[in-house]
């Protein structure tokens, strides 16, 4: 049983009941599930995830004037709840993730993941948030939200960002991959730069990665389950073989073809989506077309790799 198939049971079979016996009123205001941050939110959890922050557990969210009044009250009821469950060991739970399971205020929850308490609303807003800070406000499930207010702010950050942002930050991962991994690995690797290669090899990764997810209109999630949340995308749905293969590849002329024929399919897919009408394999003039197609006046005349 995977973290998210545990917690909704651990919730249906003795939360709920305890909830129904003491404090039956919440079940028609709190929404219930496991959403945010550990490898069980996102269900890429194993037997490794298990030594930290995995176990029975799940989240009550409940709105502001809700949270004020009952907050307490429930966090003591879901305290009191068996710590293990049907075989399962109590929650081994480090310090820094104490609060990922319990009762939650709804507003400070979504303050906590985008800086905003009903999520970002205006550009600059859904600029300053973190891609794996979106990706971990949206994952996981949501078991119950009689009232609505909890899922009314996640189904808005699934429509996923304004185009406009979007745009700006595929331009800019565009750019960098053009940057660091066409232009600049061959240049470091023909210098005898081989850390510069890989730290070039590197931006190039992180930023074709995170272009990948933008195609597909999905945040990018925390760097060591990027590569894996890639698996099952509709949009350039090899990207999780190209680049196990670039990192597996044992030769540094391997690994450089791989990353244009990267950038040869990346380009084909802005193609497809209309984005880019250019047929050049480098990324850069891509990245300007990518850009051009930007609104707003302001964000289109900033830097190319301004993000």
């Amino acid at each position: 049983m995977n973290g998210l198939a545990l917690a909704r049971a651990y919730w249906e079979r003795a939360g709920r009941p305890a909830f129904e016996a003491r404090l039956p009123e919440v079940l028609e205001q709190a929404a219930v599930g496991l959403v945010g941050e550990g490898s069980e939110c996102f269900g890429f959890d194993d037997a490794l995830s298990r030594d930290h922050d995995w176990g029975p557990g799940f989240c009550i969210w409940l709105t502001e004037s809700d949270y004020s009044r009952l907050g307490t009250t429930v966090q003591e009821l879901y305290r009191s709840l068996p710590t293990a469950f049907e075989g399962w060991p109590p929650r081994r739970q480090m310090r820094t993730g104490a609060d990922r399971v319990g009762c939650q205020c709804i507003p400070l929850w979504y303050t906590r993941y985008t800086g905003c308490p009903h999520g970002p609303e205006r550009l600059e807003q859904w600029r300053r948030v973190p891609e794996a800070f979106l990706a971990a406000a949206v994952n996981g499930a949501v078991f119950q939200d009689p009232l609505g207010e909890f899922s009314a702010v996640r189904e808005r950050l699934l429509a996923f960002y304004p185009e406009d942002v979007r745009l700006k930050k595929l331009a800019a991962r565009l750019a960098v991959m053009a940057q660091a991994g066409q232009y600049n690995y061959p240049r470091c690797l023909r210098r005898g730069e081989l850390v510069a290669a890989q730290l070039a090899l590197a931006a190039f990764m992180d930023a074709a990665m995170s272009a990948v997810y933008l195609l597909n209109r999905r945040y990018a999630p925390f760097y060591k389950w990027r590569h894996r949340g890639l698996q099952g995308l509709e949009r350039l749905p090899d990207a999780y073989a190209w680049f196990g293969a670039l990192a597996a590849a044992p030769g540094a002329l391997e690994r450089a073809e791989l990353v244009e024929a990267i950038c040869r399919d990346t380009a084909e897919e802005l193609r497809r989506q209309g984005l880019s009408s250019g047929t050049d394999a480098f990324l850069l003039p891509h990245a300007e077309k990518v850009q051009d197609g930007i609104r707003d006046p302001v964000l289109r005349k900033s830097h190319v790799m301004e993000e």
